[in-house]
Order: structure tokens, then sequence, then C-alpha cells
């Protein structure tokens, strides 16, 4: 989606956007000429807006929480790989 798909879906404005950005908590696909949002990208900024507004995180908090979250999805992945690959390997 487009950055304006982007920021109706996620209910943001555009400087709180950039800001994310700029703080590397978003990461806009850039293989066009702007920026593409995923569904995934949607679904952490709501993250980002819950801890933030409902529970009161700073931003050195949110860095530490999204950086927990991307190692917990990258073990996860690893894991399923891992799990795969014990599957396909003759005993």
């Amino acid at each position: 989606m487009n950055k304006q798909q982007f920021l109706n879906n996620a209910d943001v404005e555009v400087h709180t956007l950039e800001f994310w950005i700029e703080q590397q908590w978003l990461i806009p696909d850039r293989t066009t000429d702007e920026d593409s949002f995923s569904d995934t990208d949607v679904a952490r900024a709501h993250l980002i807006h819950d801890l933030k507004g409902d529970f009161g995180v700073n931003d050195e908090g949110i860095d530490v929480i999204l950086h927990l979250v991307d190692q917990l999805h990258g073990l996860r992945r690893a894991f399923e790989q891992l799990q795969k690959d014990m599957q396909g390997s003759p005993r």
C-alpha cells in the first residue's frame, strides 16, 4: 500500500510516520519511487500507538520492545526452518 493508504489504515499523522521511520520503528519498502507499506507495517503501527498511548511507554522503551519483538519473530522463523529441515532429513 502507498503512504496515504498506510496513513489511513494505521490512523497516524504524516509527522508521526516520519518520526517512526526516522527511529526505524517502521521501515517501508523503497523498491519503487515511493514508500510502500504492508499489513504487517499497519499492525506494527497499531502496536506502537498502543504502547505509547495506552501503556505510556516512552521512546526508549518503544525501541527496546520493538527490538525484542523483532528478535522473537526471528527466532520463530529460525525454529520453523529448523523443524522443516529436521522433518526432511533422513533418519
